[in-house]
């Protein structure tokens, strides 16, 4: 019973202990923006479904983060364009059609899982569009998604965000609209999101 107390008090201390760390700027993290920080707390993934580290992630960390978030701390991810070369915009503008149709969640795994579990080759946005019916989604929903208003500013910030945060690898987290944490340092995903947690209440 004792060990068992003991097992549950440090599942439920675990998101604390980014509080006691001492994380240095240069470090464990940069300031990327010098102007103030979002309005409310906020933790980004800067992800590319081509990248195996971010399916791994995906699978992996992602589920950890939304179970241990801190108290009024938001989750969001931002597809890059970088990676895949001519099909890098493509999948960035597929995330943002499953984010605009609702989604995201469904079109994320299956698109994860066709390119590094299936090995399925995405040539065009008909291949695109293939998987998004696959998945239960209308056709007609699709091609009103795909270049509408919505989806287009979407595509457009997420593009933005990553080249104000000089994102240059994956999958990277941004805290706040203000700090990058630096990977190289790190010896865990643990580490990693405790650093992020650290950032995210982190009093200017």
């Amino acid at each position: 019973m004792k060990k068992a107390f003991l097992i549950a008090l440090t599942l439920v201390l675990a998101p604390m202990t980014a509080m006691a760390a001492d994380y240095k700027e240069g470090v464990h993290y940069e300031v990327i923006n010098k102007g103030p920080a979002t309005p409310k707390p906020e933790i980004k993934e800067f992800f590319s479904f081509y990248c195996g580290h971010c399916f791994n992630f995906a699978n992996t960390v992602v589920p950890q983060i939304k179970s241990t978030l801190p108290k009024g701390v938001t989750f969001n991810q931002s597809h890059v364009e970088f990676i895949g070369r001519e099909m890098g915009p493509e999948m960035s503008r597929a995330f943002a059609i499953a984010r605009q149709l609702g989604v995201e969640a469904k079109i994320e795994a299956a698109m994860f899982s066709a390119i590094h579990e299936k090995r399925q080759h995405f040539t065009n946005r008909d291949d695109i569009r293939a998987l998004f019916i696959a998945n239960g989604v209308e056709g007609k929903d699709f091609d009103a998604a795909a270049n509408s208003f919505m989806v287009n500013a979407q595509v457009a910030n997420m593009k933005r965000d990553a080249e104000n945060a000089k994102i240059q690898g994956v999958p990277a987290l941004v805290v706040n609209g203000k700090y990058l944490v630096k990977t190289n340092a790190i010896k865990s995903y643990d580490e990693m999101l405790d650093i992020a947690y650290f950032l995210a209440e982190k009093q200017d």
